[in-house]
């Protein structure tokens, strides 16, 4: 494994119920870097996240993480995941990103409440902690859930679909946390589908489609024509 990567894949093959949604992944992110992951839909993208997470496991090859890591891997899943309709308060959801540290069944300590309330205000949503999540717009959960993966505080950031379904303020204010982490030496690996962001905002860019068709910078990643054999290769499925 490289000295400077925090994740390392090998002829990774990925999928659900016998089917290979990714074949062949080999790369390194290395510590330190952030990568927009694209691709059309049905590409592989989420898959991808999920395994880095360790909420999948490889059909064959390996995902090796760097020694020191492995307990410190954040993961935002799809909002479209969460089910609003529990009835979890703001805070108590904000809370559970610190169970690492507390443990699954502890007591939260007032030093862990308040960091929970830090991190709520940090994204605009200190007023709504005592709300239901089922109370909240789009924009607002997905500030919830930002507040919740910077209470885990981890060195590796995972998101998948940060920015989908939310308000542009709210886009705006989340992208310069990712920005922020990165900056801040932290790991963070986006899936996203806004490409002109991509373009802008992020020094690498994976395109997937049902494999690796290009890594790299986004202006040599995200090529027009990389873009129509993606397109075209999830189209023929």
């Amino acid at each position: 494994m490289p000295a400077d990567a925090a994740i390392a894949m090998r002829d990774l093959d990925l999928g659900w119920g016998g089917r290979v949604v990714l074949r062949g992944v080999s790369g390194v992110f290395e510590r330190g870097s952030l990568t927009a992951v694209v691709g059309p839909n049905g590409a592989g993208k989420s898959t991808l996240i999920q395994a880095l997470a360790g909420a999948l496991q490889p059909l064959a090859g390996s995902i090796r993480v760097a020694p020191g890591l492995e307990s410190s891997i954040g993961w935002l899943p799809q909002a479209s995941r969460l089910d609003r309709s529990f009835p979890v308060r703001v805070i108590d959801l904000v809370s559970l990103g610190a169970w690492r540290r507390v443990g699954a069944w502890q007591r939260l300590p007032d030093a862990e409440r308040e960091r929970a309330m830090q991190c709520l205000a940090r994204v605009g949503m200190a007023e709504r902690a005592r709300n239901l999540i089922g109370e909240l717009s789009g924009g607002q959960l997905q500030r919830a859930l930002f507040a919740r993966l910077m209470m885990q505080d981890a060195a590796v950031m995972l998101l998948d679909e940060p920015f989908a379904a939310i308000d542009e303020a709210t886009s705006a204010l989340l992208m310069d946390m990712v920005r922020a982490w990165h900056e801040a030496g932290r790991t963070v690996i986006a899936v996203l589908h806004d490409l002109d962001l991509v373009r802008s905002r992020f020094p690498a860019a994976v395109l997937l489609a049902g494999r690796v068709l290009a890594w790299g910078p986004p202006a040599q990643a995200l090529a027009e024509d990389r873009l129509q054999r993606a397109r075209a290769a999830v189209a023929s499925w």
